[in-house]
Formats: structure tokens, sequence, C-alpha cells
């Protein structure tokens, strides 16, 4: 099997692509990797969260990684990957491990690595090791391992709580008592993931649902999307609570609903969180986004005098932006945001807090929050639609939009096209369209913003009809 690592890290479907067989092989790459760099001797982090076989998973990494020579951190318990990340940073290690899917269904696992910076792999480094497993695979390498308990016992397996770290960095970032003297009614949705139980523990009486341990996560994806947030949406309308906040299967994403039980998307999260980093943190820096991300971003770094950069969907993208510039805030469409001064990497946690914060200082709501920005800047509608779509189909939509792009779509002439990830569609008054291929799943993704929600409407059917799906 050829092993490819798609926006953030290699995923499968366990038993049938994410088998033991193929994460040792993925592991020793990794392995290798690192002890060829001079990265092995500095400590490797692993962490895991709560989909099926994920601690058994993360285990098999360790033992690879001690039998070749490297000392593993092992999370004692399941724990999100921005604390995992964390710790790497934290601990100056060589590179971190977390066995994840993030926000893939249930019967997904994955591997993404964190490089020494704490942030997502890039994408130099993940090319590097899909050579190695390829070479490994065509010379038959050994995986080399030692048996978990006599790893731990010879100290080459230590456990260790992220927490502890984590939760003193964020306590730095945030203004804890400052949200807790303001007694906003808070309820978390962590769906059933790794994001369990950690912002009422930094916030206690923040109350939360779905918490247990369940594989299957209620039979959907932990995917913090309006679709999937109807109970925590029902609570907001029964009254009970003022803001509900959302993370994904391993706590890296964040989603919201507001205070009239509507749904808030990470477009809108990040358009509020931008302007609060700026006025009230009085923080600067030049502002990413991806391709798919709202262009109130891009109006907001105008007003404020902000550099703007735009690149393809995935965290890395952004997190080798991070790492090049001073970077204020970066954010793609899923729900992945960063911020300057804590690492180079996505936080479901850390911006969950932030909304907080940005009520407890303005004492206003999310939806409030939001209006006053767009009157300011203008008001804009948004919705993304997946479609299935077979692989020789999507090489064919690509084929043909690349050759023969259209130049007039629902009457409107395009101005521009953007190619740097799919097929990014501009017209004259800035509302756009954009038809991409899923990069980890067998889906074509169709999004478009637009003044209005009808013209939302009518270009994503469009959309449809220029697919042939």
């Amino acid at each position: 099997m050829q092993i490819k690592f798609g926006t953030d890290g290699w995923r499968g479907i366990i038993a049938r692509d994410f088998t033991f067989e193929n994460l040792s092989r993925v592991a020793q790459a990794t392995m290798d990797y690192l002890n060829r760099e001079g990265l092995g001797n500095k400590g490797l982090v692993i962490g895991y969260d709560r989909r099926f076989l994920s601690r058994d998973f993360a285990r098999r990494v360790a033992e690879i990684a001690a039998g070749n020579a490297i000392h593993v951190c092992l999370t004692e318990d399941y724990a999100p990957t921005p604390a995992v990340s964390w710790a790497v940073h934290e601990r100056h290690a060589g590179a971190g491990v977390m066995i994840t899917a993030s926000h893939n269904p249930p019967e997904y696992n994955g591997f993404k690595i964190k490089e020494a910076f704490g942030g997502s792999a890039l994408p130099a480094t993940t090319k590097i090791l899909e050579e190695i497993v390829a070479y490994n695979q065509e010379n038959d390498r050994r995986v080399i391992s030692i048996p978990y308990e006599e790893a731990v016992t010879k100290g080459l397996i230590e456990l260790f709580d992220p927490c502890e770290g984590y939760f003193h960095q964020i306590s730095r970032y945030v203004d804890l008592d400052l949200i807790k003297k303001a007694g906003i009614a808070a309820v978390v949705d962590p769906m059933y993931g790794a994001g369990c139980g950690f912002i009422p523990r930094l916030l206690p009486g923040v109350a939360e649902i779905h918490g247990s341990e369940n594989p299957s996560f209620g039979g959907q994806a932990p995917e913090p999307i309006g679709q999937h947030l109807l109970e925590l949406s029902a609570l907001l309308k029964e009254g009970k609570y003022r803001v509900g906040l959302a993370l994904d299967g391993d706590a890296d994403r964040i989603g919201a609903v507001d205070e009239n039980g509507d749904f808030f998307s990470s477009h809108c999260i990040f358009t509020v969180i931008l302007r609060h980093l700026i006025e009230h943190k009085k923080l600067s820096g030049a502002v990413v986004k991806t391709v798919s991300t709202t262009r109130m971003v891009d109006l907001l770094a105008e007003k404020y005098g902000l550099e703007l950069f735009e690149t393809p969907i995935g965290f890395k993208y952004i997190c080798e932006l991070m790492l090049e510039r001073d970077v204020l805030m970066g954010g793609e469409e899923s729900g992945g945001l960063g911020v300057k001064g804590h690492i180079p990497e996505r936080d479901g946690i850390l911006l969950g807090l932030l909304l907080l914060e940005a009520i407890a200082v303005s004492g206003k709501g999310l939806r409030q929050l939001l209006e006053e920005t767009m009157d300011d800047i203008g008001h804009f509608y948004y919705q993304r639609i997946d479609r299935r779509i077979e692989s020789v189909a999507k090489a064919e939509l690509i084929e043909r939009l690349r050759l023969q792009p259209p130049t007039m779509i629902d009457g409107q002439r395009v101005v521009s096209t953007n190619v740097s990830d799919g097929f990014k569609f501009i017209f004259e008054n800035g509302d756009w369209l954009l038809i991409r291929p899923s990069g980890t799943e067998p889906v074509l993704r169709l999004y478009s913003e637009a003044g209005s929600v009808d013209q939302v409407g009518r270009f994503l059917h469009q959309a449809g009809i220029i697919a042939g799906c």
C-alpha cells in the first residue's frame, strides 16, 4: 500500500488501510527520519485520542521508537492534539506523534506528526517521510521494536500527563479570572472526543454534554458543524445558556452556537477573535487564511492595515507562514485556528476560551459581536456542501476545469481564478465559488460566499451542474 499524507497526517479506515502493519511501516520510517536528522536523541512525544484502538496504536508506535533508541514520552491517557503539540514544544522534543483521525468518521484513524516547534509537519517533511516509507518497503526494511512492558520497565517509554504544562500556558494567554467573574452561562460539546473535560477543568461551572467515551461518536463524524450540533443548539434555544462551544474529535478545531441557538461557523469565530485580538489584546501581525475562508477576514485585515496571506487548505501551510513571519492569526474554514504567542498550531480549546474572553470583555453575545463587525465591513453569507465523487470522475473534472474554466457563472463574469487548491472563481463584486476535491475522502467540496443567501444557493447549484453531481 502506498502511504500518502493528506492535509494533516496519514489517515485510513481501521482494519482496511489503517492496520498495525501499515502503522508499523509509517512509524519505522518516522524513526529513521528522526535519527537521520539528529532529532531522535531529543525524544518523541506520543499522544492518542478516544477512537477505536487508538491507545494500542499509540503503544505500537512507542514500541518502535524504543526499538530505534528514541526515548518516548507517552500520554498516560487520551489527550487533545493541542496539549500533545504543546508538550513537544515545552519538552524540546525532536517531534511528536498523535494517533487521531481528527474530525473524520468513526471508522477512520490516523497518524499526525508534530515537528519540534509544536506544529503540524511541514509539506517538505511529509514528502520526505512518504519517500522513506516507499524506500523501506522496496528494500524490505525490518521494523525494529521492543515490547511495550519491557520498554516501560527499562525507562525507554515514560508515561506522562500533558495537562499541567498545557493548562499553565492557557492560563497565561487567556484571562480565566475575568471569564469566571463575568459568570457566562456556557456549555461545551466535545463530541465524545479527546477534549472531554478540558474546558470545565479550566472553568469550573461550565457545563458539558457528550463527555462519555464512545468510539462511534454517537453515530456521526466528530466534526463541529451545524448539522452535528443540534442538541447543543437546542440547549441554547431553551435559554439555559448564553454560548455553546464545540470541539472536534481531537480538539484542535472549534465550532460554536450563539446566544440565539444558531450555529456560529468558523468564519464567524475567526472574524470575532481577530477583532478581539486587535482591539482588546492590542496585538498586531499578519493574517493568514486558507482559500476556502471568508472574505470578512480580508476586509478586517484591510481595515486595520494588516498584511494578508492566502494558502491552500491545510493548517500545515498556515504553520509554515507562522514560522517565517510575525503572524497574528491564521485559520481555515474547517475550524482550525491558531494565534500569535502560542505554538503554530490549531487549538480548539484555546480558541473557545478566547471566544468566552471576548464575551466577558464586551458584555455582548457572539451574534452581537459579529453583527457589529458586519455593520462595519459588510454582510456576508457562506455555505459549503459535500458531494460524493468517484476517483475517475474527480480526475476528469479536474482536467476539464484546468483546460476550460468557466468565464461566466449564474450570469456573473469571473474576473479571476485561484487554482492553489481546487478552482476558486472570483466575481466582480468579491463574491466567490470554490470547487475542490477533498484530500482525505472520496468527496467533492463546493463552497460559496456572497452578499445574499439566494446568491450563495444559485452559485452552489451551478457548481453542481459544472461538476456533474
